[in-house]
């Protein structure tokens, strides 16, 4: 992501509003005063006619922006993910990221976007929804092959403990997946499942 740009304070912050040390996750927040200690032109002031969601925007002084990142010691932020696709799974906090990331790194995996799942013991598990690339076939053999991947390179929570093989991923015009789109679907099946 880079760094701050002059003149504006910019932070990595954890649930408080506390800044975090170099290297820990938080989310990246934009200071209501910039560094000269008077109020920053450019600043966020509200949404129109809606206080409630102004008023969750902000923690103390910062505004969240929705964006996980961690800081390294030279004050560079690097992005983690957005702080709305972040879920527990077995009390692990899980960002899609890493593990999308990871899963697409394996031959035979085009594409991919993780999601929760919802599980009645663990509150959720990590559902991976993957498009296979040209010439790979969706069998159960492949599937534990992709598991076993993502085992080697993650945390053992991290794996995907489902995975569905589809052809195409939701998209917006400009891109990117569509998370918001599979945990729907993803609920509405759970739920199908549960009265069946």
């Amino acid at each position: 992501m880079g760094r701050p740009y002059p003149g504006h304070r910019i932070a990595v912050i954890d649930d408080a509003g506390d800044e975090t040390a170099a290297g820990e996750a938080g989310e990246v927040a934009v200071h209501r005063t910039g560094t000269d200690g008077t109020a920053d032109p450019v600043f966020f002031l509200e949404y129109f006619k809606n206080p409630e969601a102004t008023a969750k925007k902000f923690t103390g002084e910062w505004c969240r922006t929705g964006d996980l990142a961690t800081r390294d010691d030279a004050g560079y932020l690097w992005y983690k993910g957005r702080a709305d696709d972040m879920f527990k799974a077995a009390g692990y906090r899980i960002g899609p990221s890493e593990i999308e990331n990871c899963l697409v790194r394996h031959a035979a995996v085009a594409n991919a976007a993780v999601v929760p799942s919802p599980d009645e013991t663990r509150g959720n598990i990590v559902k991976a929804f993957i498009v296979l690339a040209p010439g790979a076939l969706p069998t159960r053999a492949l599937e534990e092959d992709i598991q076993q991947h993502v085992r080697r390179f993650l945390a053992p929570y991290e794996y995907p403990k489902e995975i569905e093989f589809i052809d195409a991923l939701p998209m917006t015009t400009t891109g990117k997946v569509q998370r918001r789109v599979l945990r729907e679907r993803e609920r509405e099946r759970k739920l199908r499942l549960g009265s069946a």
